[in-house]
């Protein structure tokens, strides 16, 4: 998954989503999360398992990076 994926996902998304961003297989990531393992905190949703949007960024090190021109707009 790339920067600017990353940044645009919701505040919440399915344990699929997380499972791409995390470079693990479908069955991997569900192992995961049924035996408690899974590498960010999950939260319950109406269909399963989902994750928010903080606890992926911070596990992965992701920050938002500030284009040139979004820099230009801010001074």
């Amino acid at each position: 998954m790339t920067h600017d994926e990353l940044m645009a996902l919701p505040v919440t998304f399915p344990l699929e989503t997380a499972n791409r961003a995390l470079t693990l297989g479908r069955t991997t990531g569900y192992s995961l999360a049924k035996r408690g393992l899974y590498p960010v905190p999950l939260l319950p949703g109406r269909r399963g398992y989902v994750v928010s949007r903080y606890h992926l960024h911070r596990y992965l090190g992701v920050t938002p990076e500030l284009t040139a021109e979004a820099a230009a707009d801010a001074a």
